[in-house]
């Protein structure tokens, strides 16, 4: 490896490591902000929260490379440009090719390193992150009773007190509606001065330990019309157990999720396409069957029927049948009609849904290899680009880096969509961004080539003055060749 070789890829780790970093951190940022409302007031645990950052993290790794790699080769050939390195390099002899090879090669690392994580260590973290992402999203709230609002979340009891001190443990006008299964035949109702909120050590039990109130009863079913026994009980002081298990935080297992194709390598997905392909062949040959038993004319068609139906010499199939059957005969042809409709309409949905989840197997599998791709892509878009803006820093390099990047964004989201639903081949729509910013990065590796002043305002201001000094020109040649009156 030459000293050059060295000189340049030097420069661009430092850059592309900070940019992974700041660009994950965004990313993972995102990610928080869209599921805030599920995470705050659970009362989870900090190893939790933990848990799930470093699992997302670990999934958003293949989609902050591209853009890492982008912005950080913007940003190290700008400064090269900006230092007038480039300008030496090229006085040297040494083509921009030869001091991109490198790079190329680093980059071309970065994705088949991109690639390997995405087919061994994102479907592992993708598992461990929706299912604890879906304990977290269904779990309970934290309990936490509010003054003046009815608490329904504990089974069975519904709570209101009217005030709460300080402490966070005295309550006052304290009512609880017992209505549980466990509470008798009729509903029970305690009201109580005040009391005080007492949490076990293990937090299974909340004990309310009230003070000064009445407890009523009604004894009998609520069905018969003979009314039942109302019981009404004073105490001075009273404890009522609440059994909290339901709000703790349990995971379920990780099995439920592993047949979801976020989850599976590539020879899984082999695997599981194969399996899913042989299913539909069976099912249409299934359903096949039944139609043709259904509906027997199928099996009557052979080779002497005619190729094309004779022409009619009716107007209307109306005129053939007798006026006096005619109601008799739509209305059994209209019932038919919906009867086919109807027995087909299950084996139709049940065949889309079945091509659909293949499709969405074919997409994940070539979203493995289309963002490792995108590594490579991105470079060679980033590195004639910050050659030909000679701007280093995070200022024009970022503006830059975003706008490509959206536009990679964009055109990759359309493709899946279109991928998965079916308009586009899976390939073709997975590989979309890809094949959209190919050409952008050729015409700009041809411009950077030819020493191109494509981002220079000083090109674009000689070229309005050109325009400005030909318009006025026009304009007095028009003057002096206009006939006088």
């Amino acid at each position: 490896m030459k000293k050059l070789d060295k000189l340049i890829i030097r420069t661009f780790l430092g850059p592309f490591v900070a940019t992974f970093f700041v660009t994950l951190f965004v990313l993972v940022m995102q990610f928080l902000w869209k599921y805030v409302d599920d995470l705050v007031g659970k009362g989870l645990d900090t190893m939790v929260i933990v848990q799930l950052i470093a699992y997302t993290s670990a999934t958003l790794v293949t989609l902050a490379l591209p853009l890492a790699v982008l912005l950080s080769s913007i940003m190290t050939f700008g400064n090269l440009g900006e230092s007038f390195e480039l300008v030496a390099l090229k006085s040297a002899g040494i083509s921009l090719l030869r001091f991109i090879r490198p790079l190329m090669v680093v980059c071309s690392i970065i994705g088949v390193l991109a690639f390997l994580f995405a087919n061994y260590v994102i479907p592992v973290a993708n598992l461990q992150a929706k299912s604890l992402l879906y304990d977290i999203t269904y779990s309970k709230p934290a309990f936490n009773i509010k003054a003046g609002v009815f608490y329904r979340d504990i089974p069975g009891y519904t709570i209101k007190v009217a005030q709460k001190d300080k402490d966070n443990q005295t309550i006052h006008q304290v009512m609880i509606f017992d209505h549980s299964a466990g509470g008798g035949s009729g509903d029970r109702i305690i009201l109580a001065e005040k009391g005080q909120m007492v949490l076990t050590a293990n937090k299974r039990f909340l004990y309310f330990i009230l003070e000064n109130g009445w407890r009523y009863e009604e004894k009998g079913n609520r069905g018969y019309s003979v009314p039942g026994d109302m019981i009404r009980f004073s105490f001075k002081k009273y404890s009522k157990a609440f059994d909290l298990s339901s709000f703790a935080f349990n995971r379920l297992n990780t099995d439920l999720f592993a047949s979801n194709q976020q989850m599976l390598n590539i020879r899984q997905l082999d695997f599981a396409i194969d399996s899913l392909q042989k299913s539909q062949v069976v099912f249409a040959k299934t359903v096949n069957a039944y139609v043709t038993v259904r509906f027997p004319f199928f099996r009557w068609k052979d080779s002497a029927w005619a190729a094309t139906a004779p022409p009619l010499k009716v107007k209307d199939f109306e005129e053939i049948i007798p006026e006096k059957s005619r109601h008799n005969a739509l209305e059994r042809a209209e019932q038919s009609v919906r009867e086919t409709l109807s027995s087909l309409e299950a084996p139709t949905k049940e065949y889309s849904d079945k091509h659909g989840v293949i499709l969405m197997h074919k997409v994940e599998w070539q979203r493995k290899f289309t963002l490792a791709a995108a590594c490579v892509v991105m470079f060679l878009i980033g590195a004639p680009l910050g050659s030909i803006i000679r701007k280093g820093g995070l200022g024009t390099p970022l503006v830059f880096a975003v706008i490509f990047f959206v536009i990679f964004n964009i055109f990759f989201m359309i493709g899946e969509k279109m991928a998965r639903s079916g308009v586009m081949f899976t390939w073709s729509g997975m590989w979309l961004s890809n094949i959209v910013l190919l050409p952008i990065a050729g015409f700009l590796i041809y411009k950077a080539m030819n020493d191109s002043n494509l981002f220079n305002k000083e090109f674009y201001f000689r070229i309005y003055q050109k325009i400005k000094k030909f318009l006025q020109k026009f304009k007095r040649n028009r003057f002096k060749t206009q006939p006088t009156i």
